[in-house]
């Protein structure tokens, strides 16, 4: 069973695209949009090392963890990765992407709707009448994880009934097996779920598809001034391990009463790129990646059985 394991994850693998790279920069110009891939990426992750390497029991606290080895796209730690569960903020990720899919540029003005003022909590403090930028919607959106700035860009671009159906069909056409998306901003609703491979799937997507969207999710603040169309903002990431963490590059938290905390992170250290998902971890969200994180730093998977060959164009 560990060779065909093997020979499968070999096969996945020797077909991959190339290893992914975190962006740390922020991008100041509006070509941030990318075309879709032209080959389908469903980011399939090899079991083989947890097939041929005991788990080592880390105080996780977590109801699902997961953890990722992005240039190998080995699976290096595990627990109950595909069930669905509320996702609270992380939501957002999708969110981004199918608001510049629609956009078509980080430049692209958005004037904000009533409604999207209306939201509560967590807020970027948007106005109705005031007209943002994508990008700067986008910034309050992952830095402060403003509900309102989600329903803003939900609403802004085309109906938001259409943008909700967009999202779903965003999941299904990138291969998430369980997620349903019912809110842009991830407050709880009957159905709205994703699992932990989904998370990390999109984390891994978004970093190499809309690397401008990963550049502001590792951004720590921004200041956007004033104009004569909207007051000045100041997101701060609430994201702890940008602060603390050496080699954190992002990429969101969450919190909600059916999800509990949440992060997904994003890191990287001596050219290796991990993603860790915690879900359901109230208190313990940020700890429970930093030890994922300093786990998977201090193994080194590696390809299976290599070399094997190389698909011809």
């Amino acid at each position: 069973m560990l060779l065909s394991a093997g020979v499968a994850s070999g096969f996945v693998l020797a077909n991959r695209p190339q290893g992914l790279v975190f962006t740390a920069q922020h991008s100041k110009t509006g070509a941030a949009a990318v075309a879709p891939p032209a080959n389908f990426d469903h980011f399939d992750f090899s079991n083989l090392w947890l097939a041929t390497k005991p788990q080592p029991a880390l105080p996780i606290h977590g109801h699902a963890a997961y953890l990722v080895d992005l240039d190998t796209r080995q699976v290096m730690w595990a627990r109950d990765p595909e069930s669905p569960r509320a996702p609270a903020s992380l939501t957002k990720l999708v969110t981004a992407m199918v608001a510049v899919d629609d956009a078509g540029s980080l430049d692209r003005t958005v004037v904000i709707a009533k409604e999207a003022t209306q939201v509560v909590p967590s807020l970027m403090g948007i106005s109705a009448g005031e007209h943002l930028t994508v990008r700067e919607l986008i910034e309050g959106l992952f830095l402060d994880s403003g509900n309102d700035a989600a329903e803003a860009l939900a609403r802004g671009i085309v109906p938001r009934d259409r943008f909700m159906r967009q999202m779903n069909q965003k999941a299904k056409s990138i291969g998430l097996t369980a997620s349903h998306f019912v809110t842009p901003s991830g407050l709880d609703a009957p159905g709205h779920v994703m699992s932990a491979h989904d998370l990390a799937h999109v984390a891994a997507y978004l970093d190499e598809y809309y690397p401008a969207l990963a550049a502001i999710a590792g951004t720590k603040e921004v200041a956007i001034s004033a104009t004569a169309d909207h007051k000045a903002f100041d997101p701060h990431n609430l994201n702890p391990l940008l602060w603390s963490y050496p080699g954190a590059t992002g990429l969101k938290t969450g919190l909600t009463d059916n999800a509990g905390g949440c992060i997904v992170a994003t890191a990287t250290r001596d050219g290796r790129h991990l993603i860790a998902v915690v879900m359901n971890a109230t208190l313990h969200s940020a700890a429970d990646a930093t030890v994922l994180l300093n786990y998977g730093f201090s193994v080194t998977p590696r390809l299976p059985m290599p070399p094997w060959p190389q698909p011809t164009s």
